[in-house]
């Protein structure tokens, strides 16, 4: 049976960090995808919104992460010549009653370390955004926008370059725990691995189970997020990121307005709970939805301005029934120590991974030395 290193379940934008990170000290570092290609599920579904991290409750992985990940994004798209813009992005309060939660997040934003924010009023939002109607915003200068696609490919391509093996087409089918290492057989075959990475996102919690861990208590909930797309004639509407102010439940950043790298707009995403993990298309929000929850901030948008785009699932950790952020989980497995837990890795992840996989290296260092 083949002997690696490291094997990571999972080549989204966070799996192909790690082995980027891995490779660089370890040889056979593998990486298995369930898909044919990598990076189709969350790590390219998605805003390709580089977070500065604003939301995050002060001390959590995820503002740690974030904040630390916004500057080695900017970093790594820089070195690899990666499709990516600092456009900055306002966060509008739209009415004055809404002023104390916006000062509250600015405040939130300060204590997570996020530097270089101000808030503008109505004719400062103007000044940025022409058609944006509200009443004071935060101007956030560390915020920009990606490629997800070309950056998780760029993840890749330095880890291939370093030695690290992709294998798509490798839905892994059973894991054992044996002597202190753990075999995987997946439809690409068998290997033994002295450190196993669950960085398998939406079915991180099944990968947990199937290994028989307690960390399989921590249940995935799937919640799908839809866009719409501005017809080209109203991309001139925006012309950065614009951002209402988060939902009081934690369940969603809220709707918000993206110009992406090719000149389009985003409109979304939406946030609500589904059954099946793999339910990107059945019963879409209507598009009338999305132009009446944006009309709050562009008052002339209009339903036939719009065109339902794509949808992408988070992996959230908190059930339909409860409210609040869960953080992410990112720790070696008390009951098996040769395996390393990523759950709930979801937004601000494709901002996080470079950050995750740091701390997914110190982890794998005390397994591995």
């Amino acid at each position: 049976m083949e002997q690696a290193n490291v094997v990571i379940i999972g080549a989204g934008v966070v799996g192909c960090a790690i082995a980027r990170a891995l490779s660089a000290r370890w040889e056979d570092v593998f990486v298995l995808e369930a898909m044919p290609k990598i990076g189709m599920g969350a790590s390219t579904r998605n805003s390709g919104v580089i977070h500065a991290g604003l939301y995050y409750p002060t001390g959590s992985l995820k503002a740690k992460h974030c904040v630390r990940g916004n500057i080695l994004t900017y970093e790594f798209c820089k070195a690899h010549n990666v499709p990516h813009r600092n456009t900055g992005k306002l966060i509008v309060a739209a009415t004055p009653a809404e002023g104390p939660k916006l000062t509250a997040l600015m405040e939130n934003a300060r204590k997570n370390g996020v530097e270089g924010l101000s808030i503008v009023d109505r004719a400062g939002i103007r000044a940025r955004e022409p058609h944006i109607e509200g009443d004071h915003a935060i101007v956030v200068p560390s915020t920009g926008i990606v490629s997800s696609e070309e950056l998780v490919k760029a993840y890749a391509r330095v880890a291939t370059d370093q030695g690290a093996h992709i294998v798509t087409h490798a839905k892994v089918e059973k894991l054992q725990h044996i002597g202190g290492k753990v075999r995987v057989s997946s439809a690409a075959g068998e290997i033994e691995a002295r450190c196993l990475i669950n960085a398998a996102g939406l079915f991180a919690d099944e990968v947990a189970a199937m290994l028989g861990s307690p960390m399989a208590k921590h249940k995935i909930y799937p919640v799908r997020g839809e866009y719409c797309e501005l017809v080209r004639a109203k991309a001139d509407l925006i012309r950065g990121l614009v951002y209402p102010l988060p939902h009081s439940d934690g369940l969603s950043l809220g709707v918000h307005l993206t110009k992406t790298l090719w000149g389009t707009v985003l409109l979304g995403p939406t946030a609500r709970y589904v059954a099946d993990k793999n339910d990107y298309e059945r019963d879409r929000e209507p598009i009338e939805d999305f132009a009446r929850d944006a009309k709050t901030m562009v008052p002339e948008l209009q339903a036939a301005d719009l065109v339902l785009g794509y949808s992408g699932i988070r992996a959230k950790l908190v059930p339909p029934t409860e409210h609040g952020i869960a953080d992410f989980i990112i720790q070696r497995d008390a009951d098996i120590p040769a395996v390393i837990q990523l759950m709930g890795i979801e937004s601000p992840g494709l901002t996080s991974a470079l950050a995750i996989a740091e701390q997914v290296f110190q982890i794998a260092t005390e397994i591995l030395n």
